[in-house]
């Protein structure tokens, strides 16, 4: 079973930064593909970054030039480096990953982990 196990969430001041670590298990395929996204309250859930296979990356407008997304040496986790944080971005954040699925691929998500930007 995949298993998306996040953490790295908290509270911090707008300025701050944090670090969310998101480790997959359950699984010896090849990732095609890690992500993050967030929810805030009364608000639809929307991609921040994702991290293609070949390393290619993307992000959104609002956290452009702000976060990063990388993996681990062990390639089975992902880390979104969330700096210069704004209230805004104050959401639930999950990980995703994107694996083989027969003929496919699929989706899973984690749990979330929260993250508070207030002083």
């Amino acid at each position: 079973q995949v298993r998306l196990l996040e953490s790295g969430g908290g509270l911090v001041q707008p300025g701050g930064s944090l670090r969310l670590s998101c480790a997959v298990s359950g699984s010896d395929s090849s990732i095609d593909a890690m992500g993050w996204y967030r929810q805030a309250p009364g608000r639809q859930r929307e991609l921040v970054a994702t991290l293609k296979s070949g390393g290619s990356t993307d992000f959104a407008d609002s956290v452009k030039g702000r976060f990063t997304i990388s993996r681990g040496d062990a390639k089975n986790t992902v880390y979104l480096q969330m700096n210069s944080l704004k209230p805004e971005d104050a959401a639930v954040y999950y990980c995703t990953v994107l694996l083989p699925y027969g003929a496919g691929l699929r989706t899973y998500w984690g749990q979330g982990t929260q993250v508070t930007v207030s002083s």
